[in-house]
């Protein structure tokens, strides 16, 4: 199987989760591109950074697809979006310039870290302090909390649905509500980050077809494949309760921590 053929896959399945979820997507990117970029000339010392860059790259269409498919069904709150996106964009532009002045095993062990804390979120849920569907949550306290949602996701490369999706969900948004709209901010939190990887970095030696950390092939695979299955994604969400799969896929980035903590 070729390389481009393989960034494809990885694009189809994070598409599905990026529509069904609002969450993973970008985790399981970063673990499979560190292991698969250096195949394509990425240098050792460069393969965390290129796979975060890439990975954001890659969100950019992903989330357009996710955020266009739960918009033609009314599930995302505008209004919440205005005020997370200027904290969003502040955040992520601030995460990926320290990203690209961390060493790649700091970087490799914030994500697997990441990856547990994601995983806790995902089998054990958010607990409600509003009742459900209290209105679409508003305010400058959101522009606060992106401003933090777009640092970490800059870091380890996601588009900060891990966290988006609770934040709304405890401040009253319904869960496909919460996914629609997390959708359409990690819209923002991918330009942002994959721009600062771009700009900031000045890695040496990276293969043709790189743009500063982002290598380009493998986020066009990713994007190409996402962009029709992410639809996919959003129809299960609004027909099929999740639980049990969250629970499921918590259990699998368990693994991915774990194969990232390991250093392989």
């Amino acid at each position: 199987m070729t390389a481009f053929a393989l960034y494809l896959l990885l694009g189809a399945f994070a598409g599905i989760l990026a529509g069904l979820l609002g969450v993973g997507g970008g985790l399981v990117l970063v673990a499979a591109l560190v292991g698969l970029l250096p195949l394509q000339g990425v240098p050792a010392e460069s393969a965390m950074h290129a796979a975060l860059a890439t990975s954001l790259a890659s969100i950019v269409v992903t989330g357009l697809s996710s955020a266009r498919a739960h918009h033609r069904r009314g599930s995302v709150a505008w209004t919440s979006v205005r005020w997370l996106v200027p904290g969003l964009l502040l955040g992520a532009g601030l995460g990926s310039a320290l990203a690209v002045a961390l060493p790649g095993t700091v970087l490799r062990w914030a994500v697997a870290v990441y990856c547990f804390l994601a995983a806790g979120q995902l089998a054990f849920g958010a607990t409600r302090l509003r009742a459900a569907d209290a209105g679409d949550p508003n305010g400058a306290g959101l522009s606060a909390a992106g401003l933090g949602i777009g640092a970490v996701s800059a870091l380890v490369g996601i588009g900060g649905g891990s966290m988006t999706v609770p934040l709304l969900i405890w401040l009253g948004s319904t869960p496909v509500r919460a996914v629609g709209t997390s959708s359409a901010c990690g819209v923002f939190i991918a330009i942002a980050s994959a721009a600062g990887y771009a700009g900031f970095g000045t890695p040496e030696a990276m293969p043709a077809g790189s743009l500063g950390y982002v290598f380009l092939p493998a986020a066009v695979g990713v994007a190409l494949a996402s962009v029709l299955t992410a639809p996919l994604g959003t129809r299960i969400a609004h027909r099929v309760g999740a639980t049990a799969l969250k629970r499921v896929f918590a259990g699998f980035l368990v693994v991915v921590g774990l194969f990232l903590a390991s250093g392989f």
